[in-house]
């Protein structure tokens, strides 16, 4: 079957976040101006119809008209656990057992709980900047202190400076690493080596691991992913998975925690307590895992289609912009600080004059980031061709 990711379809007036709410979400900073002919590319979120899959399972449940609690339990029904076993199992070549997935309404979510887990108020988490701005929200939320290990920028490519991350993980209040695995906003995809030498640092100094991996599916055609739960004993780890990026079920929440480390799992199920998913929800996971392969095969075709003509625009067209291919994510990264102008002339010339919504640098770095824009490719082909062009035209 061949799926249309060009096919126009309108989410206005759906309550969508990206195309009805963008401003009151993003706050001032883009509330500059938002109308009927802004182009928001500003959240990870796609404007594709999901797998037919997906829409089939959803419908048995509407047809059952019946939306009672609902929970999750190996021991009362296997097939959620085995549709999220065997996508893991097929993809990733990564056994995981029943017992080891637990549903939590969304990833931050599971990324809170983890906090609230294994940290104290006062206590150190760290991650590495730039970095996905909820992470930065959750830690101060929650009382706790935020540890960052900058990453190392090398013309737009970004590595881990170690030194400085053994440094940070070292100290006696650092205890938790949010690892960010395809990192977002850099697109790297990191490699087992680099996976496992913070895994080892973070072991070594007693620093629990939260591996956010939620874009892991969403890769290039020639790049590799690789869960760090593949390539370290699982000890002191917590996986954050989700179909929500992959199939755009975001708004159903569903992510799954994958955790083997006994000691681990018995402080963090005490934190999830009782987590009673829509039925919707489990029904679309499972239409996604059991169904849904060949539509995200032709997805990542179209999305390496879409990323590489940006970038081939971006070099004869915003010279001046550094960006390198993502390896993973459909998320752009963008350096404009070669125009010599202030991240506010830059802001106006994206937000109001090109009317493009996008995220500014600052909200994903307050130290480093003015200068930068982060786009989410996420759209059909011809509206990133047009809001390209809109910023191009400015520059």
């Amino acid at each position: 079957m061949t799926f249309d990711f060009d096919e126009v379809i309108d989410r206005r007036g759906t309550n969508s976040m990206k195309w009805d709410t963008g401003p009151r979400y993003m706050g001032k900073l883009a509330a500059d101006r938002f109308d009927k002919d802004t182009i928001s590319l500003y959240t990870a979120d796609m404007d594709f119809r999901c797998p037919p899959s997906v829409r089939d399972e959803i419908m048995k449940v509407a047809e059952h008209n019946i939306y009672g609690y609902t929970m999750l339990s190996p021991d009362v029904d296997m097939t959620y656990y085995n549709a999220v076993i065997n996508w893991f199992g097929r993809k990733r070549n990564w056994n995981i057992s029943p017992e080891d997935i637990y549903y939590v309404d969304g990833t931050i979510e599971a990324v809170k709980l983890a906090i609230l887990a294994f940290t104290k108020p006062g206590e150190g988490v760290m991650f590495n900047r730039p970095i996905y701005t909820p992470f930065t929200r959750i830690i101060m939320s929650t009382g706790r202190q935020i540890v960052n290990s900058q990453l190392v920028n090398t013309d737009g490519y970004y590595t881990v400076d170690f030194d400085d991350f053994e440094e940070k993980a070292a100290q006696e209040n650092t205890k938790m690493f949010i690892l960010c695995h395809p990192h977002n906003p850099t697109g790297r995809v990191w490699s087992d080596e680099e996976l496992v030498r913070m895994y080892d640092i973070c072991t070594k100094h007693g620093v629990v691991v939260v591996s956010d991996e939620v874009h892991g599916d969403l890769t290039r055609k020639d790049v590799e992913f690789h869960p760090i739960a593949t390539l370290v004993d699982g000890k002191n780890l917590i996986t954050c998975t989700s179909a929500s990026k992959t199939f755009n079920l975001a708004g159903l929440k569903p992510t799954n925690v994958i955790v083997s480390d006994p000691d681990i799992k018995r402080t963090y199920g005490r934190f999830i307590g009782m987590k009673m998913p829509s039925p919707f929800t489990i029904a679309a996971v499972i239409g996604a895992y059991n169904g849904g392969e060949e539509w995200l095969d032709q997805l990542r075709d179209y999305l390496d289609g879409t990323i590489d003509w940006v970038i081939d625009f971006c070099k004869e067209s915003l010279p001046k912009m550094k960006c390198i291919r993502p390896e993973g994510s459909y998320i752009l990264w963008m350096d404009f600080r070669d125009y010599g102008l202030s991240a506010e002339e830059i802001h106006k010339k994206i937000y109001v004059d090109a009317n493009v919504l996008l995220e500014g640098g600052n909200l994903f770095d307050p130290d480093q980031g003015d200068g930068f824009e982060r786009a989410c490719l996420s759209t059909r082909r011809a509206l990133i061709k047009e809001a390209f062009e809109r910023i191009a035209a400015q520059f």
